[in-house]
């Protein structure tokens, strides 16, 4: 089957050279859903001379679940060769090597955050002191401030906890070597769209423009980033005692160091104990402190809903203690703002471009082998189907009548995308958003002078537009 059979998809008629990239603006996954409407869920586009196909609705579970191997791969895209020195999992095609490679990762996370308590405590212990330094921090800026923008409180702090996870240290917020690394990854989530666009017209890297500039940063920017977790392992095989794990480094340096097989001829050795510190780094600072953004943004956008969070922290654990991970089961208005949360904002609108791995098909049309595919997260999230008017924040949504939370409606909402490809840190993320979540609202009251907009800025993750806010302390 070659290309030329995906003629039997719809899609919207393409420009010579550039294809439809002109036509997809700032905002892709808002442009892909009003197509889904015209074309329906599975459609075809053209970005530059390559062919996508986007996968919206009820066509993406039944791609990533019911045939998931063959919409596991990743695209042949120059940019995901910048990443974690060509051997992240994330951005690396599905194989042998791939599946081994996953499972030693989540193997690494899932020892952090499941069974073992004493990992498991870890996490909370992290969260709580974060908290505990974030607070202050934010009641100084009001003090000094009035009304300020929190955006890079929040970053620092999500980016301490992984930190603290993967490398044993917390930093100061002042620190030269933390605001490098934090900066850094604001700016690789700006350079990655450069990346993108390169990736389907790859000419453009050739000659001097803007979209040069932007790709020879994204370069420099992953060369950057890779050198900074080298040095933390290198730094860790000097100090480790064999018999001690004190953090996710540790426990991969020991795993991989032995070696581990797959299939035959497969080993994943110690070089690969950097490349998967980067991308569980890289990719958890990024999307719970997005997260973290739009929480505080819907707190102060609708003071009833922070004020009922407020009333049901304090009902389960009263003014005399923090909340901890064991009140989840009892916090149910907690859990379905956040799974609002992530339903209304979709934070992480588009999963990183799929391809698969074999000749395939999808609702009667032919796919190729090799075909890129766009996976529309949002789409299914505001689906009018599937949620009565998605477009309106309501908690409720995800309660039954008797108050609890309604796993199936849980079960509906994608962030994580699904399929082989899910995210190995989901647990982490929602643990780490509860426990921010409970903390700040039992501590903290938030406040704005004007209300933020729900504007946002597309990238890596959905951003929400700057906005301001002031802090004080609960009573």
């Amino acid at each position: 089957m070659r290309h030329g059979s995906l003629r039997a998809l719809p899609g919207p008629f393409p420009w010579p050279i550039i294809g439809n990239a002109a036509q997809i603006g700032s905002y892709p996954h808002i442009y892909f859903m009003r197509m889904a409407q015209h074309y329906g869920d599975v459609f075809q586009l053209k970005l530059g001379n390559r062919s996508v196909v986007v996968l919206n609705g009820d066509a993406i579970r039944q791609a990533l679940v019911q045939k998931a191997v063959d919409f596991a791969g990743r695209p042949d895209f120059s940019s995901f060769r910048f990443v974690s020195g060509g051997r992240s999992m994330a951005f690396g095609n599905y194989n042998e090597w791939w599946k081994v490679h996953r499972r030693v990762a989540h193997a690494t996370v899932r020892k952090f955050t499941s069974g073992n308590p004493d990992t498991k405590n870890a996490i909370e212990n992290h969260v709580v002191g974060e908290v505990q330094e974030l607070i202050p921090l934010l009641l100084r800026e009001t003090s000094a401030h009035g009304y300020f923008q929190p955006h890079q409180y929040f970053v620092m702090s999500m980016a301490n906890i992984i930190s603290a996870l993967c490398f044993g240290k917390r930093y100061e917020y002042d620190d030269a070597e933390f605001q490098q690394v934090v900066g850094r990854n604001d700016k690789f989530a700006k350079t990655v769209g450069a990346g993108s666009i390169v990736d389907v017209m790859p000419w453009l890297q050739y000659f001097p423009n803007p979209i040069k500039a932007l790709f020879d940063q994204f370069k420099e920017l992953n060369a950057e980033f890779y050198e900074f977790i080298l040095v933390k392992v290198v730094e860790h095989r000097k100090t480790m005692e064999p018999s001690i794990v004190r953090d996710m480094t540790d426990a991969l340096i020991m795993t991989l160091d032995r070696g581990i097989s797959g299939a035959p001829g497969v080993l994943l050795d110690e070089k690969y104990v950097t490349p998967t510190l980067g991308d569980i780094f890289g990719a958890s600072q990024d999307t719970t402190s997005t997260a973290m953004q739009w929480i505080v943004l819907l707190l102060v956008r609708y003071p009833d809903i922070q004020k009922k969070l407020q009333e049901e922290v304090d009902k389960v654990v009263g003014r005399n203690r923090l909340p901890s991970l064991q009140d989840q089961p009892h916090l149910p208005y907690v859990m379905a703002f956040i799974y609002e949360m992530m339903r209304f904002s979709s934070f992480i609108p588009m999963t990183i471009p799929h391809s698969t791995t074999t000749d395939t098909s999808i609702n009667g049309y032919p796919i190729p082998k090799g075909t890129v595919v766009f996976i529309n997260q949002w789409s299914l999230n505001h689906d009018c189907k599937r949620w009565e008017h998605p477009e309106i924040f309501n908690p409720l949504r995800f309660l039954d009548e008797a108050g609890e939370l309604n796993k199936d409606m849980t079960g509906n909402v994608m962030i994580f995308s699904m399929g082989k490809r899910r995210c190995i840190g989901e647990e982490l993320s929602k643990m780490q958003l509860f426990l921010f979540t409970t903390l700040l609202t039992h501590q903290c009251h938030f406040a704005v002078e004007k209300q933020p907009t729900l504007e946002c800025i597309y990238g890596l993750t959905l951003k929400p537009n700057p906005f301001q806010i002031a802090v004080t302390l609960r009573d």
